[in-house]
C-alpha cells in the first residue's frame, strides 16, 4: 500500500506543523502529509499538541466525500484527539497550558496541532494514556449516548451487539455490561467473537456460520434481546429486528456495510418495537453538558478499571491511509489511532 507523499521542504520550524491534508475527494490513498502555517487559538479556542488521534469510520467516508458532512477542500481529516494544551485563546478561563486533554472537532486531528473551541474540550483525569483517550469522544462518547440516553438501558436487559469487534461495537459491549445488561456480541468471525467474549460479553454469534435468528432464540429462551445495537445496516439488519424482544429498542448507529437497509413498517407494530436513530455528533452540539456528563462517566470507568477500551494499532501520521483503509476493510478490531 502507497504512504502518502510528504513534502520534501518540511522542517521542523516552530512556526509551522504537520498535517494530513485531503485536497480532494477520494480514497485515502490520494492524502497527504503537508507542513502547514502554525495556527493561533482565536477567541474560545485552545491549540493542542496532538499525542494521539482516534481513526474511525466517518473519517475514511469524510476523505471520500461520501460521508453527511463534506468540509470545504482542502481539509485536514480526523475527528478526535487527545494532547497537551499549547495556546489559549481570549475568554478561556477553564482551561490552561500544559493541560492534559481530549477533544472533538469534527475535522483536523490528524496532525501534530489542532484548533479546538473550548466547550469541546475534556480535561483528563491524571493517568489516562492520550491513545485510550483518544478513543472517547466519538466511539464510546456514541455508544454511550446510544444505550443510555436513546435506549435507557436498564441492569438485566439482554442487549445484542451487531459489528461488536469494531471500535464501536466493542465500546457498546463494555458499557452495556457496565451497566448492568446481558450483552450478546454479534460479529463476523470465530476470533472477532472470541475477542468480543474476552472484553466481557456474556455469549457471542459468528453471523456468517450461523442463523443469527435461531442463535438469538435460543440464547434468549425465545424472548428476544430487549435492545439491539446496529452500527453495520447491511444484511443482517432486518434479521436481527425480526428477533427483538416484545417493546424492543432498536438502535441506528451506523452503516459500516455499505448498505441503507429497509425495513417493513409491520416489524415494529407487530413487536410493539421502537426504531431509535443515534446521531451524537448532532446530540453533543445540542446538549454540550449532557455529553460532558456523559464523558465524564466514560472517564471515571476507564480509571477505575471497569472500561478497558482496547487499541489495537498505532499508526504514525505518514501512515494514516494505512489506517483508514483498514477500516474500510473491515480488518480493525477495537479502535486504532494515529500518533504524530
Amino acid at each position: 500500500m502507497t504512504a502518502p507523499q510528504t513534502n520534501p521542504n518540511q522542517t521542523h520550524d516552530p512556526q509551522t506543523y504537520q498535517a494530513v491534508l485531503c485536497r480532494t475527494f477520494a480514497e485515502p490513498e490520494s492524502l497527504t502529509v503537508e507542513s502547514l502555517p502554525m495556527p493561533t487559538p482565536g477567541s474560545g479556542e485552545v491549540l493542542i499538541a496532538v499525542h494521539a488521534a482516534g481513526v474511525n469510520y466517518p473519517d475514511a467516508l469524510m476523505v471520500q466525500g461520501l460521508y453527511q458532512v463534506r468540509p470545504p477542500l482542502p481539509f485536514v481529516p480526523g475527528a478526535e484527539a487527545a494532547g497537551i494544551i499549547g495556546a489559549v485563546g481570549e475568554g478561556v478561563t477553564h482551561l490552561t497550558v500544559g493541560q492534559r486533554v481530549a477533544a472533538f472537532t469534527g475535522t483536523g486531528a490528524f496532525a501534530s496541532h489542532l484548533i479546538a473551541p473550548a466547550n469541546a474540550v475534556m480535561p483528563l483525569p491524571d493517568g489516562m494514556e492520550f491513545d485510550v483517550a483518544a478513543c472517547l469522544p466519538l466511539a464510546y462518547g456514541t455508544s454511550m449516548h446510544a444505550l443510555s440516553d436513546r435506549a435507557a438501558l436498564k441492569a438485566g436487559e439482554t442487549l445484542l451487539v451487531l459489528g461488536a469487534a469494531g471500535g464501536v461495537g466493542l465500546a457498546a459491549v463494555a458499557i452495556g455490561k457496565a451497566m448492568g445488561a446481558r450483552v450478546i456480541a454479534a460479529a463476523g468471525t470465530d476470533e472477532k467473537v472470541g475477542l468480543c467474549l474476552e472484553h466481557g460479553a456474556d455469549a457471542g454469534i459468528n453471523y456468517t456460520s450461523g442463523n443469527l435468528r435461531d442463535e438469538l432464540k435460543a440464547l434468549t429462551d425465545g424472548k428476544g434481546p430487549d435492545v439491539i445495537f446496529d452500527p453495520v445496516g447491511g444484511d443482517y439488519t432486518e434479521a436481527a429486528f425480526r428477533s427483538i424482544g416484545w417493546g424492543g429498542r432498536f438502535l441506528v448507529v451506523g452503516f459500516a456495510a455499505g448498505g441503507v437497509p429497509k425495513l417493513p413498517l409491520n416489524l415494529p407494530l407487530l413487536k410493539g418495537a421502537s426504531v431509535v436513530g443515534v446521531f451524537w455528533g448532532e446530540f453533543a452540539r445540542r446538549n454540550p453538558r449532557g455529553n460532558a456528563a456523559n464523558l465524564a462517566r466514560l472517564a471515571g470507568w476507564v480509571m477505575d478499571g471497569t472500561l478497558r477500551p482496547l487499541v489495537s494499532a498505532r499508526y504514525s501520521l505518514e501512515r494514516t491511509p494505512e489506517a483508514l483503509r483498514a477500516l474500510l476493510s473491515r480488518e480493525v478490531t477495537g479502535k486504532v489511532v494515529v500518533t504524530p
